[in-house]
């Protein structure tokens, strides 16, 4: 993501794991985990939204993870429709959190429904969860928290904005609707990541 960007391997269930960290200025808050999108249709943790994301955790003070999903990368094995991927979250968390350090979770598309599923097999839940352009039509998305932040653009071409409705009303979950956005939120990454931070006490 920039110069002071620090990448390691790390041991997962399939191989290892390719992750990079970035530290805030001064002692961290906590750590966040952000999970990208889709392998198969070319998902990577350098995607930008995925980049912008981290850049909002870090600007909130939260040493930030991304990582690269099994398959991608430097990250050895092959891509296991979502079940193995959760295990790779899980084993990149439990790797990089300290015993006991305040996380957060996210992720975007494809990552959105990781992070809900990693969600139910943590024993310490993280202080917020964010999604941005859940991949509700696609995975089966588990229920969130009410405190979970959904961020969602009105014309996602990839992801429709009615199937993260439909997946939101029963949980009566907000979403904020970006008017006129894409799944990819071209353009509008610095209004992306203002939104993540003003969801954040400072």
């Amino acid at each position: 993501m920039n110069s002071q960007t620090q990448k390691r391997l790390v041991p997962g269930p399939a191989g290892h794991i390719d992750v990079a960290l970035d530290m805030p200025a001064g002692t961290p808050r906590g750590m966040a985990l952000v999970c990208h999108p889709n392998p198969t249709q070319g998902g990577t943790m350098d995607n930008k939204v995925v980049q912008t994301l981290a850049r909002a955790f870090l600007q909130l003070g939260y040493r930030t993870v991304r990582f690269n999903f099994r398959g991608v990368g430097q990250s050895q094995g092959g891509w296991d429709e979502g079940r193995g991927e959760i295990d790779d979250a899980l084993a990149v968390l439990a790797a990089t959190r300290e015993v006991g350090e305040p996380w957060l979770l996210a992720g975007f598309s494809f990552g959105g429904y990781v992070a809900s599923r990693v969600l139910q097999r943590v024993s310490e839940p993280p202080q917020r969860l964010v999604l941005v352009g859940p991949a509700t039509s696609r995975f089966d998305t588990a229920p969130v928290p009410p405190e979970t932040v959904v961020i969602h653009g009105e014309v996602d071409d990839v992801v429709p904005l009615t199937s993260v409705l439909d997946w939101a009303r029963p949980q009566s979950l907000p979403v904020t609707v970006v008017p006129g956005v894409g799944h990819f939120f071209h353009g509008q990454l610095p209004l992306l990541k203002n939104l993540v931070v003003r969801n954040f006490p400072s």
